[in-house]
């Protein structure tokens, strides 16, 4: 059910789903109570049968209440279009004919209603004006022990006639009464409505509808079809036969779509909030079987049914081989075809051959990791049976050093927008999870993160002794984490220093061995003795006889260490030498405000190609200004 505010009056929007054996006058009854007949294709008018699901409602004005009523098939080999039917609904009428009483579909019927958790409903006892009150009585019995021990148990049993209008007005009022006890649909969610039929309009164009089991949708809204991922706009809304500006959960709605044709959409595909949910085909779940159903084996084939879609799945059961007949488990479901699910859906499984329905249980996770048997059921239970705290944590935790984004976060579990934030603050507030933007982390995670940058860190320098630290970017992407985040956490992590784009361990020290320090002697007296005109580095590697890695190692520490600077990738200076040019440099420029290459390569007393690299990393260093074929000085002196 929703509850919204129109002009001043508390409006509420309730479904109400029929269900019945064949012939049982499911379809007759609505249309004694609303006037409307569900039926309707052409083949269903000539066979006086329902195949598909129909339509109708009943509008309560004194009550500011409509409730929708999806008339669902009753025959065995149509439980498939029943089951498309059968989600968001609020309530449920049993429809069960007094001169035939309980029969197979009766049920199979309420075994599903049963498995989805359909909370209350009401039995109506049809063609009562055919039999006598004596077979009534019976068949009265006969059904309170039928309902004994589901949600219908003590649920009103009421006689009645779509031809004579017996106690249809009771019938009524018994829905009315039902409908203003029914707990709202989650209204303040992202909007979903799971598509049961797809048509087209002249003049309109491509028409989608469904139940919309959360959120709101408003004409030119952005609307995105999964799972084919198509991005479409709302031209116009439709709920029981009247235009509407707003559709909220609880309605029966007809979505007229912009620039989408017919023949891209199919009963099961899903009309939801863009850029908020993933399609899926692996579901971790919880699952009974019904007390007569046969024994489901491990890894088994079967029909899957959520929401409006119906595919082919694996059943995978955790910890048992087998489940037998009215026992319960955890399980994963690995499906044929993608489908859009929450923590929280309700599904329906059935026999692959042949066709009868095994039992149904609870979406836990739409989209889980990869598990090992080690890692036990612990967070399934959680899922299962937790607050919505636990299980957002939980989420959130399995998400690893990562993190997930907010938005995923209300994409994944069925519930109010606003309860997921505030639990998500109160997670926050609690040092559970750590926010940056709209990036969720793990404390769990925080700290993996750190203990797999600190043995990224100690590995590398472990190989590298001489380079004074690791690449941040090469960290960041060896971890594949998001580079605000990354940079958002690294200052809380002990021991782990950071200096421009280098990181390394607060400990690290480079230690060279002997001969390096040898070579560092020989490497900073070459340089002194080169002055204005040194060794490059490859002639530095030949003087030397060592490998060239190494004597790059040697002098990026030298440059560290300031006792020589590097001038580019094969030239560096002495400190000492450095600072003679400088003095000369300065010296200069206080009798002149411009200088030429010729000049400085003539108080450096060198030649023109060392002058040039020496000018060329004053001006990258913004020492000097390049303007035209002079320098100017622009650091102060």
């Amino acid at each position: 059910m929703e509850r919204v505010i129109v002009g001043g009056l508390l409006m509420r929007h309730i479904i109400l789903g029929t269900a019945g054996h064949i012939d049982h006058g499911k379809s007759s009854l609505v249309k004694a109570l609303t006037g409307i007949d569900p039926d309707r294709l052409k083949e269903e008018k000539e066979r006086g049968i329902t195949i598909d699901i129909g339509f109708a409602d009943i509008s309560y004005p004194e009550e500011n209440l409509t409730v929708g009523i999806v008339d669902v098939p009753g025959h065995e080999k149509l439980i498939s279009n029943m089951l498309a039917g059968a989600g968001g609904i609020d309530i449920v009428i049993m429809v069960i004919a007094a001169d035939e009483g309980i029969m197979p579909q009766s049920r199979e019927h309420l075994a599903i209603c049963n498995l989805l958790k359909i909370k209350s409903g009401l039995i109506a006892l049809t063609k009562a004006d055919l039999v006598e009150k004596e077979w009534l009585d019976l068949v009265i019995d006969e059904t309170k022990g039928f309902v004994k021990d589901t949600f219908l148990e003590g649920a009103p049993v009421i006689s009645v006639s779509s031809k004579t209008g017996l106690n249809l007005e009771l019938l009524k009022k018994e829905i009315r009464d039902l409908a203003l006890k029914v707990t709202p649909k989650t209204s303040g969610g992202l909007f979903r409505l799971p598509i049961d039929r797809v048509f087209t309009l002249k003049g309109f164009g491509t028409v989608i509808t469904g139940t919309a089991i959360s959120g709101s949708i408003s004409v030119d809204d952005m609307l995105e079809i999964l799972p084919l991922n198509i991005l479409t706009k709302v031209r116009g809304l439709h709920s029981h036969g009247k235009m509407i500006t707003t559709a909220y959960a609880g309605q029966r709605v007809a979505v007229n779509l912009q620039s989408v044709e017919k023949e891209d959409l199919n009963r099961g595909d899903a009309a939801v909030t863009p850029a908020s949910f993933s399609p899926t085909k692996t579901i971790d779940a919880s699952l009974e079987l019904l007390r007569d159903a046969p024994l489901l084996k491990n890894k088994s084939l079967v029909h899957y049914y959520l929401g409006t879609a119906e595919t082919i799945a694996r059943v995978i059961l955790y910890e048992k081989e087998e489940l037998k007949a009215g026992e319960s488990c955890y399980c994963q479901f690995r499906l044929q075809d993608p489908v859009v699910s929450m923590s929280g859906d309700r599904y329906i499984i059935r026999r692959f051959s042949p066709l009868e329905t095994l039992g149904g249980g609870e979406v836990l996770n739409p989209s889980p990791h990869r598990r090992r048997k080690r890692d036990g059921i612990q967070d399934l239970e959680i899922l299962h049976t937790g607050g919505l705290e636990q299980k957002i944590s939980l989420k959130i935790e399995k998400a690893g050093i990562t993190g997930i984004s907010a938005d995923a976060i209300h994409g994944w579990i069925n519930a109010e927008t606003q309860d997921i934030s505030g639990a998500v603050e109160r997670l926050q507030k609690a040092g559970e999870v750590v926010r940056h933007e709209d990036i969720l982390l793990h404390k769990t995670s925080l700290k993996l993160m750190q203990e797999k940058i600190y043995g990224l860190l100690s590995a590398f320098h472990k190989k590298n002794p001489l380079k004074p630290g690791m690449p941040k970017e090469e960290v960041r992407t060896h971890l594949k984490i998001d580079v605000k985040l990354f940079n958002f956490v690294l200052p809380g992590f002990k021991n782990i220093f950071v200096e421009k784009d280098l990181m390394r361990l607060l400990d690290f020290r480079i230690a060279l061995s002997t001969n390096e320090e040898t070579h560092r002697s020989k490497i900073i007296d070459m340089l002194e003795k080169g002055g204005f005109q040194p060794p490059a580095k490859a002639e530095i590697t030949e003087a030397l006889k060592i490998d060239r890695k190494q004597v790059s190692d040697i002098l990026n520490i030298l440059a560290k260490e300031k006792h020589i600077v590097r001038v580019n990738e094969s030239l560096y200076l002495s400190a000492a030498s450095y600072e003679d040019m400088m003095s000369l440099l300065k010296t200069f420029f206080t009798k002149k405000s411009e200088i030429t290459v010729a000049e400085f390569r003539d108080i450096l007393k060198t030649s023109r190609k060392f002058a040039l690299s020496f000018l060329e990393y004053l001006d990258a260093n913004r020492i000097t200004l390049r303007t035209g074929d002079v320098r100017k000085l622009i650091l102060k002196t």
